[in-house]
């Protein structure tokens, strides 16, 4: 079971997609945070999902708010993921698996997609899970973004 709501949002490092050091507590104070863990670079669910982040980017940053991705995939995997789709946010490599485990999103067949808004303070305001509805994910932390954070 993912974390829940009202507890503090694990700190954690990885890397980017563009090759450099990343960590959330850098964004802590400054801006909301949408951190999405989904399964796999540039699968059908997953491009969906990562997509429908991208075609909704304008309407997130009005709430202070960033989008950052995570998957097991390569810092390469992800580099070529974000051009493909020309996606404006992040992406994190978690080739180890440490910041799903940190989140207790790890599955057994296929890990799972599950997204967190965590709030200036960082605090998770909300946790959205579900494997199949991967475009839901942003109109979910959307609608939460909306119930924290006056539009900027």
């Amino acid at each position: 079971m993912a974390l829940k709501v009202g507890t503090r949002a694990p700190d954690f490092e990885g890397v980017t997609d563009s090759g450099e050091k990343f960590r959330l507590s850098d964004l802590i104070g400054k801006k909301h945070i949408v951190l999405y863990f989904y399964p796999k670079d540039d699968t059908p669910g997953c491009t969906a999902e990562a997509c429908s982040f991208r075609d909704n980017w304008e309407e997130v940053k009005k709430y202070d708010a960033v989008v950052i991705g995570v998957s097991s995939d390569s810092v390469e995997s992800h580099r070529q993921f974000k051009s493909k789709y020309s996606l404006p946010f992040t992406l994190i490599s978690d080739t180890t698996k440490e910041i799903r485990k940190l989140y207790d999103v790890k599955g057994t067949l296929m890990p799972p997609r599950v997204t967190f808004v965590i709030d200036k303070d960082g605090i998770i305001r909300h946790v959205y899970d579900s494997q199949l509805n991967a475009t839901a994910h942003v109109r979910e932390a959307v609608n939460a973004l909306k119930k924290i954070a006056p539009p900027a």
